[in-house]
């Protein structure tokens, strides 16, 4: 019987090992998405492991291509639109600012309904386009709110110094829109708007007592939003020590971890990563940094951490030269925005953070966070022509080509 029992067991862990590792978020089994994000294949998976081993496949550039290409349209669709928004007017832009968060937060109402949102992973995100591309408007009502915050705030410049002009109406509907991407289970993009609520609050110079106050009700509101869901309180318990539950909870955390450590310092060379086959869950997106990291070592690392100190750099720039403010603001929101984002999934996936499920800006795999922050880019470009300095060598610019045209 003895023997019986552990030919049993063996059959069972080979069954588990097939069907692959658990899922970091939802304790299930990792098993292919065909349409991960946008409408784009889920990536990599670990049946690619064996033919990585034995070489590429003839067909292999064509899958990838075509595994891709969703995400090639959304980048062509954002650079358009970035190109679009640096042209276009501040004053055109902000009569489009409410339409835009009033239709956005209305998609975002729309992924609840039974049989119209598409669940992954789940959360709720995802509305079906044609072709199975897929939207999330959850994305597009971040920089919405952002814009229709930075209007708010320019067009009560000056009572600004009374905190009820500060708050009202802004947190609440912050909070609408909040507690909406928390109804789609998506708690990291909640965090997000929260924590740019925040930080829009401190820019239009909150004071002290009010802004313990909204601290104090944003940490309960997260504590009661972990607390709903057993797999996120797992998580928030166990990311100090992923070894613990090495096979659920931690699993994520330690491969991440391992392929940080395999790259070392020079990385084992692009396109190298052992990682990105199978083993690391969501290595295309939440975790796309450590495959960076193995790929292109500590050196890469450090160039793509250089790169948003750069562009935060840039933000806060333009947010303190401009006289318009207009232009503080949305500055301000916009930097306020990538640059938590990043530094969410930078910590999270250097393990100084739960693992949440926040993308990389600009980096990780997703066509609508894609599309969206290029565009977010495309305004901040435009509010830097405002700054003097800039303006004067516009002017100049335009000088010189009608000298050359004569």
């Amino acid at each position: 019987m003895q023997a019986a029992m552990s030919s049993r067991r063996r059959a069972t862990t080979t069954r588990d090992h097939r069907r692959g590792p658990l899922h970091p978020r939802t304790s299930a089994r990792v098993v292919p998405d065909p349409a991960r994000d946008d409408g784009a294949a889920a990536g990599h998976r670990a049946d690619h492991g064996a033919e990585r081993q034995l070489g590429v496949r003839a067909d292999q550039p064509r899958q990838l291509v075509r595994d891709h290409h969703p995400s090639l349209i959304f980048a062509v669709l954002g650079l358009t639109g970035a190109y679009v928004m640096v042209r276009m007017p501040l004053t055109t832009l902000r009569k489009l600012i409410l339409p835009a968060l009033i239709g956005s937060v209305l998609l975002v109402a729309v992924t609840l309904i039974p049989g119209v949102g598409i669940t992954v992973n789940g959360n709720r995100n995802w509305l079906p386009l044609f072709g199975g591309f897929r939207l999330q408007p959850s994305e597009f009502a971040k920089l919405a709110l952002v814009l229709w915050i930075a209007d708010l705030y320019a067009r009560r410049q000056k009572s600004l110094d009374i905190p009820r002009y500060i708050l009202t109406p802004m947190v609440p509907v912050a909070g609408a829109v909040a507690l909406l991407v928390v109804a789609q289970r998506d708690l990291g993009t909640a965090l997000v708007i929260f924590a740019l609520t925040v930080g829009m609050l401190w820019v239009a110079g909150l004071p002290g007592r009010h802004m313990g106050a909204i601290l104090a009700a944003l940490f309960l509101g997260l504590l009661v939003a972990v607390a709903q869901s057993p797999h996120r309180v797992e998580r928030l318990l166990n990311f100090t020590n992923p070894q613990a539950d090495a096979d659920s909870a931690g699993y994520q955390a330690i491969h991440g971890m391992m392929a940080f450590a395999t790259g070392g310092f020079w990385g084992v060379g692009l396109g190298g990563s052992r990682q990105k086959w199978g083993s690391l869950p969501e290595a295309h997106t939440d975790f796309i940094l450590a495959v960076i990291g193995e790929e292109l070592g500590l050196v890469g690392t450090f160039v793509v951490l250089a790169l948003f100190v750069l562009l935060g750099f840039a933000g806060i720039r333009v947010a303190t030269r401009t006289r318009e403010p207009f232009v503080r603001y949305a500055a301000a929101g916009i930097t306020i925005w990538l640059m938590i984002q990043a530094v969410i999934n930078i910590g999270m996936v250097l393990g100084l953070l739960p693992v949440i499920g926040v993308p990389l800006p600009l980096i990780s795999y997703g066509g609508s966070s894609l599309l969206v922050t290029l565009v977010a880019l495309g305004i901040l470009i435009n509010c830097a022509t405002t700054e003097p300095g800039a303006q004067r060598a516009l002017a100049a610019g335009r000088a010189n080509r009608r000298r050359g045209r004569k």
